[in-house]
Order: structure tokens, then sequence, then C-alpha cells
């Protein structure tokens, strides 16, 4: 279901929400591509939930323009919003559904995938989160400022042209402690609403990061 939280500044902005299924191990937020708080995203918060986590998909978006859920074949206009977002209240708009979940109990992680993916490192250096989780994490060099606070795992496509092998070797040299993983895949494998998704990386991806919450979340 949809809610609406307050980040810090004021500002009110949409949230999805999936209520954890049976047992309770904790929270995680899920941060949107360049397109939204799209139904495949919500399926993969469905994914989470029936893990026992409370799952929240802040719109990201809604500072620029509420509601707004590109198109998968409109990539340019997402990219116009994104491009157009501060970092810093995006941050502020991630640590509210952060907190939202923290007031349940327990602790809360992130998984963000391509724009959210470079946004869910920096919540691993600059948020109170157990543990972060970046599928093909976009702009990594605007992230290379300050170290990690929280574990951070990171899925790639060797093939990924947007993140290309220089621009990982990069953080990886930076962050040495980020646990990173390749896949035979280009960028977005893990979405299976586009044609790029490639199902045994996406798989396998999922399962590592099941494993890494377990871990570090609950």
């Amino acid at each position: 279901m949809m809610t609406t939280l307050t980040a810090v500044d004021g500002h009110e902005l949409q949230c999805w929400m999936a209520p954890a299924v049976g047992t309770r191990r904790g929270g995680i937020v899920i941060l949107q591509e360049i397109f939204g708080v799209t139904d495949q995203l919500k399926g993969v918060a469905e994914r989470y939930a029936r893990l026992g986590y409370d799952v929240a998909i802040p719109a990201l978006f809604d500072r620029k323009e509420r509601g707004a859920v590109i198109p998968f074949a409109e990539g340019p206009r997402g990219r116009d919003l994104m491009l157009a977002s501060d970092l810093d209240q995006t941050v502020l708009d991630i640590d509210a559904a952060v907190q939202a979940l923290a007031a349940k109990g327990g602790k809360v992680g992130v998984i963000g995938f391509c724009w959210g993916g470079g946004l869910a490192l920096r919540a691993a250096q600059v948020l109170d989160v157990a543990g972060a989780v970046a599928f093909y994490g976009t702009r990594l060099p605007t992230y290379l400022d300050r170290p990690l606070k929280a574990p951070l795992l990171a899925h790639f496509g060797a093939e990924d042209d947007h993140v290309p092998p220089e621009m990982r070797a990069e953080a990886q040299a930076y962050l040495p402690e980020m646990e990173m993983h390749l896949y035979p895949a280009g960028h977005a494998f893990a979405n299976d609403a586009r044609p790029s998704y490639v199902a045994e990386a996406a798989d396998l991806a999922h399962a590592r990061t099941e494993e890494f919450l377990a871990r570090h979340v609950g």
C-alpha cells in the first residue's frame, strides 16, 4: 500500500509499503531505478516481504514530479528527473523510509537498483543502516568521497556499459571492504520486466542478497 512519509526538512513523499509475511526479521528500503516506484519494483518488495522483512519503496522523484512512474521505453525522461534531483535531499527521503521501518523495531537494510544502487552505496556511508546491497549501481565516482559505515554488497554485469571495468576498479580500490560480484550480463540484468533480464544472474544475485541480509539485518 502507498503511504506518506515526511523527511526532516518537511518534504512529504509517497512510499510503497509491503508488510512482512510471517515472523518479522527487520526492514528493507528498496531504492528505485530511474523509472520511479514501478510494478516491477513492487514485485521485488513482495519477494523480500515473503522472507519476513517489512519493505518500503520511497518515491524519490516526488520532489521533482509527484507520482512519476516512467515507462521503461522512456529512459531519457527518467534520466532527466534523476539528474535534476539533489543528492542530499534524496538522502533525506531515503532516511525517512529507513526511520519509518526502524520505528517498527529491528535493523534496517537497503537494496538499490541502477540509480538506487549508487544511492544504496551512499546510504551505507551516511545513514544508520545495518547493510546495503547495490544492483548495478550507477554514477559510482559521485560517491567515492567517504568511507563505508555499513557492509556493502555490490552486483554488476560484466558487460554493463553504464559501469565500465575501470569504474568498478576505482570503486573497489576506494572501498576495499565492498563485496563485489560480477555476472555474465549487462545493465539491469535483474529487472524481469525488461529485455536485459538474465534469469540465472538475477537468481544468483538475489540468493547472495538474501544471505547477506540474513547475516546483517535479521
